[in-house]
């Protein structure tokens, strides 16, 4: 294969230098293009755009793959734990015996906030969306922090930043639901694990302590490790774009918990379960609302259905499509939702509509019944999803700092409004149509 591409603009032939990743990717390096012939790429959404090389995520859309730093997700979901999913996607590699107790260590050490921060929750509206405290209160942790935030950390001042996010954020994400539910904070137990202390946060109360079930911790395990990282998705890049202007950990995590809030992107799980539910309520006619998505004048959307870079079955689907039957069965719960996922399910399956488009049920689909049957309430699926993304927006934010020469991120436009002209005094304006 060639070296470079060759672009003719203008009658001039320029030589563009071909970048091939481990996988076998390939790309056109345009790196140097503006300076040299004074051309921009039009690439709206950035869907055909390499912003970065990254070693964390490999994702092939067309065969149904993710794996993390080489290792295929489904294996991970078998043999591994989120906490060791987080110190592989952070630092590389997995971690041997010492190096995971050490790190679980750092990370129960730093399992409170600052009590003055309790000030700041009750603050808030009993009604306040738990992802709008989420990400204030992320950001209100470099205020607690000032040691940690130099612009050129260093490995030491890095590794305190990193666990105290890992740890807090969990805390934060647990009162800010207490503060939606109006119930009283709880603290972590030292002799839990980093799930379970999370559950026990969430759903302790002063008349009722809760006890840590093995099959919904699980289960949470499994989420959680699918969620951890998806490359260049919408809040991993606003975390690099953010971070790369040499803000603050603190900070750019706070703007990606804000871009995952969107409902085209880590809101989905919970417009899904929206739309269960509604089909529920019309006396679970699904093929009723089958129609629907196939009409061209219908604005109705299948939620859960399809995915931007998939154009295979997500095999995150596949993985929770068995946990939602299995959590299900064990804990004794027969929702009617999940009857009618599985029935629009099938409908994706065998339907030439769906099957021509390869509208495959996603990873959103699954993952709101399971927390669900979790009692998790609706409005806290997408915190819970910025959760299991939060060793991936670390790792992309530690990947991009300690790359030599790092530059700002500074997109280019093509320019569509109006040509020069003249300002214009007030009474000379003319009125509009």
């Amino acid at each position: 294969m060639a070296d470079t591409a060759k672009l003719e603009l203008e009658g001039t032939i320029v030589e563009l230098p071909i970048v091939v990743g481990t996988e076998n990717e390939k790309g056109v390096d345009i790196t140097h293009l503006y300076g040299t012939t004074g051309y921009v790429t039009l690439d709206p959404g950035y869907a055909n755009t390499g912003a970065c090389k990254s070693a964390i995520t490999f994702i092939d859309g067309d065969q149904g793959i993710l794996r993390y730093r080489g290792y295929d997700i489904a294996e991970l979901c078998e043999k591994s734990t989120f906490m060791e999913v987080c110190y592989l996607l952070i630092y590389g590699e997995l971690p041997t015996p010492d190096q995971f107790s050490a790190f679980k260590e750092r990370v129960l050490r730093h399992s409170l906030i600052h009590e003055d921060m309790k000030s700041f929750f009750t603050s808030y509206p009993g009604h306040a969306h738990p992802m709008a405290i989420l990400s204030a209160m992320v950001c209100s942790l470099s205020v607690y922090h000032p040691e940690l935030l130099a612009p050129n950390p260093t490995p030491r001042e890095m590794d305190q930043t990193i666990t105290r996010l890992l740890s807090k954020v969990r805390v934060l994400a647990a009162f800010a639901y207490k503060r939606s539910v109006g119930e009283a904070f709880v603290y972590s137990r030292p002799e839990l694990d980093y799930l379970s202390n999370f559950m026990h946060m969430m759903f302790t109360t002063p008349m009722n302590p809760y006890e840590p079930n093995e099959v919904i911790r699980k289960a949470l395990d499994v989420l959680f490790i699918l969620h951890a990282d998806h490359e260049q998705n919408c809040s991993t890049s606003t975390v690099r774009m953010v971070g790369s202007s040499k803000a603050n950990l603190f900070a750019s995590i706070s703007a990606g918990i804000c871009a995952l809030w969107g409902p085209l992107h880590g809101g989905a799980n919970q417009m899904v379960i929206e739309m269960l539910e509604a089909i529920a309520e019309d006396d679970c006619n699904y093929k009723k609302y089958i129609d629907k998505a196939k009409d061209k004048n219908d604005p109705f959307k299948l939620m859960g259905f399809g995915h931007r870079v998939y154009k295979n079955y997500d095999p995150r689907a596949t993985i929770l499509k068995k946990y939602c039957d299995d959590v299900l069965n064990q804990l004794g719960i027969h929702d009617p939702i999940l009857d009618i996922a599985k029935e629009l399910e099938e409908v994706a399956l065998t339907d030439s509509y769906f099957i021509e488009r390869k509208l495959y049920p996603n990873v959103d689909f699954y993952s709101g019944i399971l927390y669900r049957a979790m009692c998790i309430p609706t409005n806290m699926f997408t915190v819970m999803f910025a959760l299991g993304r939060l060793p991936g927006w670390i790792a992309h934010w530690k990947e991009m700092i300690e790359e030599p020469g790092m530059r700002i991120a500074r997109p280019r436009q093509i320019y569509d409004g109006s040509p020069v002209r003249s300002y214009v005094p007030p009474n000379q304006r003319p009125s509009p149509a």
